[in-house]
């Protein structure tokens, strides 16, 4: 049976947590900045085309923005998905606590003199 602590359950939880919402905010920092290059490409086509470049060319420019803006918008539909993420492991984090700290207070409310008692048998299952 692996050993783990109230502390460690926590810290684990919390750990998991602050790097879901740090992943969701570099996600959706690199979605904002395709979006950019789509809204780019997308004006470079039409420059292009006003300069009577081939149409092919034109053609292909167009569909790059329109595959970048799809890019973006699904890129930003992760992030979403991290902060939820996010958000589940916040309330992982915040049940742990409540269940497993209260479960400690009353331990450590405890009338009895455990100072004696040795701590390997209280781990047997």
């Amino acid at each position: 049976m692996p050993e783990l602590t109230y502390t460690q359950l926590v810290t684990a939880i919390t750990t998991f947590q602050t790097t879901a919402a740090r992943g969701r905010d570099v996600i959706e920092a690199d979605a904002r900045r395709i979006d950019e290059i789509a809204t780019d490409t997308a004006q470079i086509a039409e420059a292009i085309a006003a300069l009577s470049v081939d149409t092919a060319t034109v053609s292909e420019t167009k569909d790059l923005a329109k595959t970048l803006h799809a890019l973006g918008t699904t890129a930003t539909g992760y992030a979403v998905a991290g902060d939820v993420t996010a958000g589940t492991a916040k309330a992982a984090a915040d049940q742990t606590r409540t269940t497993h700290a209260g479960i400690h207070e009353a331990y450590s409310r405890a009338p009895v003199d455990l100072s004696g008692v040795n701590r390997e048998w209280l781990r047997q299952e």
